[in-house]
């Protein structure tokens, strides 16, 4: 069974809802000493946010319905919902972890969405490979900062 481009699109939109929520959490287990993670965690929401719009743009342009939910459903998603689950200790490296960690399954539902076996217009297809260039950017920042963390 071929995956639609609607489907694929619609599973990238799943997986940033849930990593929107995520840091969204993150930002309320922030300390008031972490102004550059609340200023990092903030524009990674806006800019997930704007990748969901350009996304839905597209969905919409083929007729389709854009699914506008997140989910905790199928194996991309799961991460980002676990990392929700986890940020009892409130402490700077173990939310940085966790981010890592959600960071990671967005990074994969990216590649698997570029991946051989799906349907992407040529256009979606540059669009994707845009953001997901962009995804590896911030998983990198949050690598960083963990890794700088002792």
């Amino acid at each position: 069974m071929t995956t639609t481009s609607t489907e694929v699109l619609n599973d990238l939109i799943e997986i940033n809802n849930d990593r929107i929520k995520g840091y969204q959490l993150a930002l309320e287990d922030l300390q008031s000493g972490d102004a550059d993670l609340k200023a990092l965690f903030s524009a990674m929401v806006e800019q997930t946010k704007k990748f969901n719009e350009d996304l839905a743009g597209y969905i919409a342009g083929a007729g389709d319905e854009v699914n506008r939910t997140s989910t905790a459903l199928g194996a991309l998603h799961r991460a980002w919902i676990d990392v929700k689950a986890t940020f009892s200790g409130n402490d700077r490296k173990s939310i940085l972890e966790e981010c890592e960690r959600g960071e990671d399954a967005t990074k994969k539902a990216y590649n698997d969405a570029l991946s051989e076996g799906y349907k992407l217009t040529p256009q979606e297809k540059d669009l994707v490979s845009k953001q997901a260039a962009a995804m590896q950017e911030n998983h990198n920042k949050i690598k960083a900062l963990r890794d700088a963390e002792k």
